[in-house]
């Protein structure tokens, strides 16, 4: 099973290779937006949550070489925030409220999901466009409604869901690499990453 799991996993990472184009648009957006004061929101649930996490502590701290901190924040982060709301609004509101609260015009909202299906997930993004923020999805295989809902998405061609947010943690570093490109010209990664 060891060995089915890491071929699935190369060939989704060859397979993966043409968004590159498409990451380094994602990098260079947020290149102009974050240093203007604009903020990163991310969530996810479970797997996802920790992938969206990895995001927003790769922002706030660096990834690499060394940069202003940039505003960013995992909606799931906060349990005491999270419960009340699930308590109160039920599961389906715990990212919308979020995003209401923390969002600005122009802010960017990464959202994952394997599935490309949850829920609170998908409220999120609407919660978003009401908001005039830009939503990207990191997603499973398309289609899904998720990646139709957001102003982008990548969508990882893997039937494992493992598999997917394995090639989702390799594209939050690829992001991270493309931002800092833009703001520090950072392209050598020998000495990352302290996380």
């Amino acid at each position: 099973m060891i060995e089915i799991h890491i071929s699935a996993l190369a060939q989704a990472v060859d397979r993966i290779g043409v968004e590159a184009p498409r990451i380094t648009r994602w990098g260079r957006h947020l290149a102009e937006v974050l240093p203007a004061g604009g903020r990163l929101l991310a969530c996810g649930n479970g797997g996802s949550a920790a992938e969206a996490q990895h995001l927003t502590a790769e922002l706030v701290g660096r990834f690499h070489d060394e940069r202003v901190p940039m505003s960013a924040i995992s909606l799931h982060a906060d349990t005491s925030a999270l419960t009340a709301i699930g308590n109160d609004y039920g599961i389906a509101e715990v990212f919308a409220r979020g995003v209401r609260a923390h969002g600005r015009p122009g802010d960017v909202l990464v959202a994952l999901s394997t599935s490309g299906t949850s829920p609170n997930i998908l409220g999120a993004v609407k919660a978003g466009h009401e908001l005039g923020l830009t939503s990207w999805a990191l997603t499973g295989p398309a289609p899904n409604p998720l990646a139709a809902m957001c102003d982008d998405a990548i969508c990882v061609e893997a039937d494992s869901p493992a598999t997917v947010q394995e090639i989702h943690l390799l594209l939050v570093h690829a992001l991270c690499i493309a931002l800092d490109d833009v703001l520090i010209g950072s392209d050598d990664l020998s000495g990352a990453s302290h996380g």
